[in-house]
Formats: C-alpha cells, sequence, structure tokens
C-alpha cells in the first residue's frame, strides 16, 4: 500500500489537502497542523485549506463511488472502542478538540524553539525549505501588532510559521504567549472547520469542487501578504524618489 502510494505521489501533492485525508487520514491532519508551527520547514504546508476540508469530513467521507465511509473523527473515537457513536455534533466538537490541541503543541514547540536557537536563524543562509525573508516578515508583524498577532498569525500562511519563533526569540512572557497561543488556536480551527462543516451542509456540491476552494481559501489567505508586499514597494519608491 504504502509503496503505491509513495510511486504514484508527486511533490504538489502537499498542497493538495484531499491528499492527506485520502493517504493518512486524521493522524496526518493533526501531524500537518503541528508541523506547520511546530517544525519552522512546514510553511508550506497548506493549513487554512486543509482545516476547512476536514470540516467537510469530519463526519462522512463521499467516495469516487458514491460510498460514504466515517468522517475523521471516527478514527479517534473507533481507538477508544467508541466506533459506534456516530453524531456530526460529537464528530464536529472531538475534531475541533484534536486539531486546536495539535496546533497548540506547534506553537508552544515553534516558541522554544525561538527561545532556545531562534536567534541564530537571522545568521542562516537561505535553503530549500528556509527563507529568511518570512523570518524578517513575522518579525515585522509581530513588532507592529504585539501580543495579539499571536492570535491574527494564525490566520495568515507562513506568518503564523514563524511568529512563535519570533515570540521566542524576542523573549514573550511564557503565560502571556500561552494564553494568546490557546485563544488564536481555538478561534483559527473553530473558524475553518466550522466554515467546511456548515458550508458543506448547505451546499453538499462543495466536495465536488474542492481543488476551486482550495485555490480561493489560498488566494484569500495570502492576500494581506500581497497587499503589505505592494505597500512595502510603494513606500519604497516613495522614499527613493524624495
Amino acid at each position: 500500500m504504502l509503496d503505491f502510494i509513495f510511486l504514484d505521489f508527486h511533490w504538489t501533492q502537499l498542497l493538495q489537502p484531499q491528499w492527506y485525508i485520502a493517504n493518512g487520514g486524521l493522524w496526518l491532519v493533526l501531524f500537518v497542523v503541528f508541523a506547520e508551527t511546530g517544525l519552522f520547514a512546514g510553511f508550506f504546508l497548506p493549513g487554512d485549506s486543509l482545516l476547512f476540508v476536514s470540516g467537510i469530513y469530519a463526519h462522512e467521507i463521499t467516495q469516487a463511488d458514491k460510498t460514504v465511509e466515517p468522517g475523521l473523527a471516527y478514527q479517534f473515537l473507533n481507538l477508544l472502542g467508541m466506533g459506534g457513536v456516530r453524531n456530526p455534533m460529537i464528530d464536529l466538537f472531538i475534531l475541533m478538540v484534536l486539531i486546536s490541541i495539535a496546533g497548540i503543541l506547534g506553537n508552544s514547540v515553534g516558541f522554544w524553539f525561538g527561545r532556545k536557537s531562534g536567534p541564530a536563524l537571522y545568521n542562516r543562509k537561505d535553503t530549500l525549505l528556509f527563507k529568511k525573508k518570512y523570518l524578517y516578515q513575522a518579525k515585522e508583524f509581530y513588532d507592529k501588532n504585539g501580543g495579539f498577532a499571536i492570535i491574527v498569525a494564525r490566520f495568515v500562511p507562513f506568518v503564523r510559521t514563524f511568529a512563535p519563533i519570533v515570540a521566542g526569540i524576542v523573549q514573550m512572557d511564557r503565560k502571556k504567549y500561552f494564553f494568546y497561543n490557546v485563544i488564536g488556536c481555538v478561534a483559527w480551527v473553530i473558524t475553518m472547520v466550522c466554515a467546511g462543516y456548515f458550508l458543506n451542509k448547505a451546499f453538499p456540491i462543495l466536495q465536488q469542487k474542492l481543488e476551486l476552494i482550495v485555490i480561493g481559501i489560498v488566494l484569500v489567505s495570502t492576500l494581506p501578504i500581497i497587499l503589505k508586499m505592494i505597500q512595502s514597494k510603494r513606500e519604497k519608491r516613495k522614499n527613493a524618489g524624495e
């Protein structure tokens, strides 16, 4: 099974949230959420779109042949010997709790990494998985917004990967950081997962339009970064002309 998956694998699948669900289910979803902030190399992972699609598949997963299987939460309930419990809202709640825990732990690891070895990142050369410019973007975002940036950063791709590290670098108070970490992660998870779940309930056709939905989420979530880049270029041109 694994041999077949890797033989048929292409790196672009890493940007497709449905690939994670099809090949790893709940456990791979949790790892991706953790890795996006717990491992700074995870900035390319599809956090927002993965949560949205996870909400769609929280209770049931419709296969290509139209058969329906238990959703993501079932894997956890089955592990506890509660696989017979089939309630949409229970599944949704359990999924959000598990993803929130994974996100909180990921941010905590990122914060710890920042406190221990973060300053050295500023002297590190760019690699395939590490781009120093993202670190500077996260620091600028953090300096401007303070502790509230930890909450807001959860909703911004790339920035959310490095915000915990930056918080560790500047030696933010642990208790204060933990508070913002929990609030931000829970708000992010509830927003994205519930959006996927309830929109799918209202418009079941969403499962057939996942690629378009993912593209839309990526465009919307990266819009703040694009606008910031445009604004920065305009300011540089303006300063250069003075």
